[in-house]
């Protein structure tokens, strides 16, 4: 369990890593989050060590009810900075996560440095014992192919949070395994979390309503495929009812920005607005497949 009496599935909402976009799903009511350590550390390595961490995990942290921080491994390998990293790069990766829970006193759950497909799965392993050995905070260790089914079961006795990634299982055409996958998981230790990594899907929410938490940037959506200016064209009608909401968004979401002193364009309030209303609507999507989330 991640928080006291769960009986259910806790969707994290994920790329809060900038404090406005946090600000807007905590001001959508939004109680577990998801964020990156990728633009806080590619930072440091820019500045060659000269920069200085933010404090905005600890302000996620403190107003969520669970957070969970990843290594940003996914971006480094396969996104935007994709790109073959050797040992020694990634060594220095890890070492830099450790620096910034350390700096910035962040006491929520990370992920490992799972690198199973870069370096293979016995480098994986030493990562993760040294984070295990070296970091307090709890850890969830991440499952890939690579590891086998024996390598699973090795994973299974060590730790006591496993994420399963619900994308690695689409591209290789075994989506419909994590069901099987995270219910052996269970029955092999029954108080064990499982976290599905990237897993929105309404089924899948229902049918593994059994794990612990899960995350998703959907509510980012309109940002991402740049669709957010024909919903505010849509919103911003002579609709009166949905001008009231859209107002109530702005107004809400312009106190707690005033609380840290950031000032935004009126475009941008309009903007921040329809992602709230984004979340709430997902809020209540998960609540309907994955249940309470509170």
């Amino acid at each position: 369990m991640i928080v006291h009496n769960q009986s259910n599935l806790k969707v994290h909402f994920a790329g809060v890593e900038t404090l406005p976009h946090f600000l807007c799903t905590n001001t959508a009511g939004i109680n577990y989050s998801l964020f990156t350590v990728f633009p806080f550390i590619l930072n440091k390595i820019k500045k060659n060590s000269n920069a200085t961490f933010t404090n905005i995990p600890n302000i996620i942290n403190n107003n969520s009810n669970h957070t969970i921080m990843d290594s940003g491994l996914f971006s480094l390998m396969f996104g935007a900075y994709k790109g073959q990293k050797d040992k020694k790069f990634l060594e220095k990766w890890m070492h830099l996560i450790i620096e910034f829970i350390n700096i910035t006193g962040y006491q929520g759950t990370y992920v490992e440095v799972d690198c199973q497909k870069v370096l293979g799965v016995d480098e994986a392993w030493n990562f993760r014992e040294y984070l295990k050995k070296n970091v307090n905070n709890r850890l969830i260790n991440v499952f890939h192919q690579e590891d086998g089914q024996k390598g699973l079961d090795k994973l299974i006795e060590f730790s006591d949070y496993i994420a399963l990634s619900i994308p690695e299982l689409r591209i290789i055409g075994k989506k419909d395994y994590t069901y099987r996958l995270a219910n052996y998981i269970k029955n092999k230790k029954p108080n064990i979390d499982i976290h599905l990594l990237g897993c929105t899907e309404n089924k899948l929410l229902k049918e593994c309503n059994f794990c612990s938490t899960s995350d998703s940037t959907s509510w980012l959506s309109p940002v991402r495929y740049g669709v957010i200016d024909a919903i505010g064209k849509k919103l911003r009608t002579r609709n009166l009812k949905n001008d009231i909401l859209i107002s109530q968004y702005e107004e809400k979401i312009k106190t707690f920005l005033n609380l840290y002193n950031l000032n935004v364009t009126d475009k941008a309030l309009l903007n921040y607005s329809i992602l709230i209303y984004q979340a709430e609507l997902l809020k209540i999507k998960y609540e309907q497949y994955a249940g309470n989330q509170d």
